[in-house]
C-alpha cells in the first residue's frame, strides 16, 4: 500500500509547496536529532524528510496523486513495469509529457526560498568563551514596495489567457510513431498560469529583492572549525514572497600563538632551563578565559614530560564539562657558556661521575628508549 505522504506532514492534498515546506520545518524542529535523540524521533525525522522530498518534486507528487508510491519499486505500482524506470513508461512519458498528455497544472508563484551559507572567522579566545558575532549577509528579502505580491498596485494576478490557467501549452507534433501530444511551459506566464498586469517597479514581479542585511549570530562556547550554526528563516526569501530558507554560518577558528587545540583539549609548550628541570620549579599560565594557573615542574623533570590539568581545556558543546590542558616540557640546554658557568658545570660533572652511554634495554628495562618504541609501532 502506498504511503500517505500528505498525512505524514499533516497537510491537505491541495497544499502548496510553501505550505508543505512550512509543515516540514515545524515537524523537523520537533524531531531533529539535535533536539530529540530518541530512536523514535530519528525514524520520524527520516519519514518526514522523505515525505517533504516527494511532495516538493512535481513528478513524484504526480505519482502519489495517481495512487502510487514513487519511493517503492515500480514507481506508480502499475503492472508490467509501466511505472518503472527504463520501461515503456519512460517512452510514454517522453512522447506524451507524463500521464498520457494530462496537464500537470501551473507552478505556484509562491516558492520556498533557498538556504544560504556564510563563513566567518573567530579567535580561539572567542571560541573558548562564546561570542555574539555581527555578520552581513547579501540575500533575497521581501520586496518592501509590493510586500511580496509582485504587483505595483498590489492587485491579484489574472488567469493567463494563452494557457487558460494551466501553465502549459499542448501541441500535436508529427513523429515516426505518428501524431504525438507534447507539453511545454507557457511562454506568457512562465508556467504560473496567471499574469501580473503591472509588475512591481522594484522587484520586476518577483516579490523579492537583493539586499544586505546585518545580523548577529550567537556563537556557543566550545565551537570548532568547520561547525555550522543554523539560523532558522534567515536565508533567502522565495519567489513570490515565499517563506525564507535557513542561514548556516560556518565557523573558522584562527590559530593561537600559545595554545594548540586538539578536540576539546588544549596544548602548550613550556621551555624550562636544564637547571630548573633538575631542581624543580613552577610557572604561571594565563588561560584563554583569563584565569592564572600555577603549574609545577617536579624535580628531575625530563625532556618531553607532560603536565596535565583536567577541566582546564576547551568547553564541550552542550555540556558543563571541559577538556584537558597539557603543558609539554621542553628542557633548554644552555649555550654560549661564560667561564664561571663552565667551571660550575665541570664541578657538577665531576661530582656526578656520569658520562654518555649507549642505551641498553636489558640493563635499563624494556619499557623505554626511542628505538624500542619505534620498533613497537611496527609490531602492532
Amino acid at each position: 500500500m502506498a504511503r500517505d505522504y500528505y498525512g505524514i506532514l499533516g497537510v491537505s492534498k491541495d497544499a502548496s509547496d510553501a505550505e508543505i515546506k512550512k509543515a516540514y520545518r515545524k515537524l523537523a524542529r520537533k524531531y531533529h536529532p539535535d533536539v530529540n535523540d530518541t530512536d523514535e524521533a530519528a525514524e520520524k525525522f527520516r519519514e518526514i524528510s522523505v515525505a517533504q522530498e516527494v511532495l516538493t518534486d512535481p513528478e513524484k507528487r504526480r505519482i502519489v496523486d495517481m495512487g502510487g508510491d514513487p519511493m517503492e519499486q515500480g514507481g506508480g505500482g502499475a503492472p508490467g513495469g509501466f511505472g518503472g524506470s527504463g520501461g515503456f513508461g519512460d517512452i510514454f512519458e517522453a512522447f506524451f509529457g507524463g500521464g498520457g498528455g494530462a496537464p500537470r497544472g501551473p507552478r505556484s508563484r509562491v516558492q520556498p526560498g533557498n538556504d544560504a551559507l556564510l563563513r566567518t572567522r573567530i579567535t580561539l579566545e572567542e571560541a573558548f568563551k562564546g561570542v555574539r558575532k555581527d555578520i552581513r549577509v547579501d540575500t533575497a528579502v521581501l520586496c518592501d514596495h509590493c510586500h511580496g505580491t509582485g504587483s505595483e498596485s498590489k492587485t491579484k494576478p489574472h488567469t493567463c489567457e494563452n494557457c487558460q490557467g494551466s501553465g502549459e501549452i499542448q501541441e500535436v507534433q508529427r513523429s515516426f510513431l505518428g501524431n504525438v501530444m507534447t507539453s511545454r511551459p507557457c511562454h506568457v506566464c512562465q508556467g504560473f498560469g496567471e499574469v501580473i498586469d503591472d509588475p512591481c517597479s522594484r522587484c520586476d514581479g518577483e516579490g523579492r529583492v537583493r539586499k544586505n542585511r546585518d545580523l548577529t549570530v550567537a556563537v556557543p562556547a566550545g565551537i570548532d572549525t568547520g561547525m555550522r550554526i543554523r539560523m532558522a528563516d534567515q536565508g533567502e526569501v522565495g519567489h513570490g514572497g515565499g517563506p525564507a530558507g535557513d542561514l548556516y554560518v560556518e565557523i573558522n577558528v584562527d590559530r593561537h600563538p600559545v595554545f594548540q587545540r586538539e578536540g576539546d583539549d588544549l596544548h602548550l609548550t613550556v621551555r624550562v632551563p636544564a637547571v630548573d628541570a633538575a631542581l624543580g620549579t613552577n610557572f604561571a599560565v594565563t588561560t584563554l578565559g583569563g584565569e592564572t594557573l600555577t603549574l609545577e615542574v617536579p624535580e628531575g623533570t625530563q625532556p618531553g614530560a607532560q603536565i596535565t590539568l583536567d577541566g582546564k581545556g576547551m568547553p564541550r558543546l552542550r555540556s558543563d564539562a571541559s577538556g584537558r590542558l597539557t603543558a609539554h616540557v621542553d628542557v633548554v640546554v644552555p649555550t654560549d657558556l661564560d667561564q664561571r658557568t663552565r667551571e660550575l658545570l665541570e664541578e657538577i660533572r665531576n661530582v656526578r661521575d656520569e658520562s654518555a652511554s649507549v642505551h641498553d634495554e636489558d640493563a635499563h628495562g624494556r619499557d623505554g628508549g626511542f628505538f624500542s618504541k619505534f620498533r613497537g609501532r611496527f609490531r602492532r
